[in-house]
């Protein structure tokens, strides 16, 4: 299992939010670059870049850093955030990046999506499911988990699944950024349905037993928010997993 920090970013600062929720911000007095280095030193080696401000508007609104941050080797970053087209694509990988996390465009457009499974290769790309129960079903927001989209997971995950995608981020949108725990039969389900997929869990982690859970599931990776930044959780305690 991977265990990987994440590094959200708005207006090239280091924030997060509340179940998605623009309005619930929490920004945080690190230096993206610095932190990104940081945790190099405690060992990581893969590094999830999130740009916010791209993911609401479609646009790279925080490239910059992103590019600062790959440049400098330490990390194999996988960066997502306003991906909607396959030039957003190429310019991600032409920026360094090792994995282009692919979310709206992958609710909206699964068909384009599919044809660049084929043209990069499964470990250029990672589907990011995003998802909401509503009523009994998993709905998938798009634009930053601010709009809502006809498509379901249970549609899509084994789609891509045939496809030939390999990695498939999902997140349980009622507990990012919460401290709540992960959702775990969230992600019973996903191995289930979509068995094929290296399951990279997020949202909600709060500490080692968390972790050891989500391992003791055989998911293919954690990715770890709110807990690092706020001393919840060490990556040197995620690693004695």
């Amino acid at each position: 299992m991977q265990i990987i920090p994440a590094i959200d970013l708005r207006a090239g600062r280091v924030v997060r939010l509340k179940q998605g929720d623009y309005a619930q911000e929490t920004r945080y007095e690190f230096d993206a670059c610095a932190l990104a280095a940081d945790y190099a030193d405690a060992g990581a080696t893969w590094l999830h870049l999130v740009d916010l401000d791209g993911a609401k508007s479609g646009a790279f609104e925080n490239l910059r850093v992103i590019e600062k941050i790959a440049a400098a080797e330490r990390l194999a970053v996988q960066a997502g955030g306003g991906v909607r087209s396959e030039d957003d694509v190429q310019r991600l990988l032409d920026a360094g990046v090792a994995r282009v996390v692919v979310g709206s465009v992958a609710v909206r457009e699964p068909e384009k999506v599919e044809k660049w499974i084929s043209r990069y290769g499964e470990d250029r790309l990672c589907i990011a499911l995003d998802t909401r129960n509503e009523n009994g079903v998993w709905r998938l927001p798009s634009a930053g988990w601010t709009q809502s989209e006809g498509a379901t997971l249970d549609e899509l995950a084994p789609r891509y699944a045939n496809a030939g995608a390999k990695h498939l981020l999902c997140t349980d949108i009622s507990r990012d950024g919460m401290l709540s725990g992960p959702n775990l039969d969230l992600y019973k389900h996903v191995q289930r349905i979509a068995p094929q997929l290296s399951l990279i869990a997020s949202g909600g982690v709060r500490d080692l037993a968390d972790v050891q859970a989500l391992r003791t599931q055989d998911v293919g990776g954690v990715v770890l928010g709110r807990s690092l930044l706020e001393g919840k959780l060490t990556l040197a305690e995620a690693f004695s997993c």
